[in-house]
């Protein structure tokens, strides 16, 4: 089952433009060297300052695999050390994962 982990943060204000820039170099570094796709969401109401990173894994155990190669990457360490440190409002990020359900019908529905 697909694997969907949805991280929200909030980005400072007197940084901005340095954290969306930072926040889309992470995003083309993921998708181009790790096994999984990553979106960045903005909002369109609520807090303007308010991000979102969409990471969709082909699974659980992906998301595992592509975690330990993310944090064996020392050029990955540098992009996010910098991101945590000098872009994000410490204490923002909240991080939830979900699965996706599955569409098999169920047996008494098929012989109906």
């Amino acid at each position: 089952m697909t694997v969907v982990v949805y991280q929200t943060f909030q980005v400072k204000q007197d940084n901005f433009k340095e954290g969306i820039e930072n926040i889309k170099k992470i995003k083309e570094y993921r998708n181009e060297h790790f096994n999984h796709t990553v979106e960045i969401l903005t909002p369109i109401t609520g807090h303007d300052h308010n991000f979102c990173l969409l990471a969709t894994y082909e699974g659980l155990a992906e998301m595992e695999l592509q975690n330990k190669k993310m944090f064996n990457d020392e050029e990955y360490l540098e992009l996010i050390g910098e991101f945590f440190i000098e872009n994000i409002v410490q204490g923002s990020m909240n991080t939830q994962i979900f699965r996706t359900m599955n569409d098999k019908k169920d047996k008494k529905e098929d012989s109906k």
